[in-house]
C-alpha cells in the first residue's frame, strides 16, 4: 500500500469515529483495527493522537479558511468600504461551508466534527484552531459587528454562538430530518435548498430585538 493511501485510510477512518464516537471513546486501536493497518502506521504519520486529530481538522479547515478569506476578499471589493450586509456575510459562510466538504461528500461529518469542537475540544484542539485559522473567523466577527452596529459585544458573542449551533445541529441531523419532511410532509429537501429556509431565520435571530434586562433577584439566584 502507498504512503499516501495509508494516510488517507488512517484519516478517513478517525474522522467518522470521531464524529460518531466524540474523541476520548475514539481509541487509536479502534482507528486503526477499522482502516487496516497497524499501530506503528499511525504512530509514524502522525506522531500521537493528538496529532491526529489535528490532522483531521486540517483536512477540512485548511481548504474552508483559504475558500471563506476569497470570499471575504470579494464581499470587501465589491461594497467598496461600505459596510457588507449581514445577509450576505451569512450567505458567504453557507455557501462556504457547503463547498468543502461537498467535494468529499461528508457533510454530515464536518458538522459533527465542528460540534464537537465546540463541546469536546480539549485544550490543544481550541489552541490548534485558534492559531491556524483564527484569523478567518476573526475577520468575520469584525465584519458581522460592522453590520450589527447596535449590538452589544456580549451580545452578539452569544448570539453567533446560538447561530452556529442552530446550523451545526441542523446539519449534522440532515439525513433524520429530511426523512420527516418527506414522510410527515411530501418534501424532498436538497442541502441548499434547506440553507434557503435557514438563512432568514438566523438573520431574524441576529436581528431580534434586546431582551429585557433580567429583574435583579432574578440575577441574584
Amino acid at each position: 500500500m502507498a504512503q499516501t493511501d495509508t494516510v488517507t485510510r488512517i484519516l478517513d477512518t478517525a474522522e467518522v469515529l470521531f464524529a460518531e464516537r466524540g474523541f476520548a471513546e475514539t481509541s487509536l486501536r479502534n482507528i486503526t483495527g477499522k482502516a487496516k493497518v497497524n499501530l506503528a502506521a499511525v504512530n509514524y504519520h502522525f506522531g500521537s493522537k493528538k496529532s491526529l486529530i489535528q490532522a483531521v481538522f486540517a483536512r477540512y479547515l485548511d481548504p474552508f479558511t483559504e475558500r471563506f478569506h476569497r470570499a471575504l476578499d470579494d464581499l470587501e471589493a465589491h461594497y467598496d468600504g461600505q459596510v457588507i450586509p449581514l445577509e450576505e456575510l451569512l450567505e458567504s459562510m453557507a455557501r462556504t461551508v457547503l463547498e468543502v466538504p461537498a467535494e468529499r461528500n461528508s457533510l454530515k461529518v464536518f458538522m459533527k466534527l465542528l460540534g464537537l469542537a465546540y463541546s469536546q475540544a480539549q485544550g490543544h484542539l481550541r489552541r490548534y484552531i485558534q492559531e491556524e485559522y483564527g484569523s478567518v473567523f476573526t475577520r468575520f466577527t469584525e465584519l458581522v459587528r460592522q453590520a450589527t452596529p447596535d449590538l452589544p459585544d456580549a451580545e452578539r458573542f452569544w448570539r453567533l454562538h446560538f447561530m452556529l449551533g442552530t446550523v451545526i445541529f441542523t446539519l449534522s441531523g440532515l439525513d433524520a430530518l429530511r426523512d420527516i419532511a418527506e414522510k410527515d410532509y411530501g418534501e424532498h429537501v436538497t442541502v441548499r435548498h434547506l440553507i434557503r429556509r435557514l438563512r432568514p431565520v438566523v438573520v431574524a435571530a441576529m436581528q431580534a430585538p434586546l431582551p429585557e434586562p433580567a429583574p435583579a433577584a432574578a440575577e441574584a439566584g
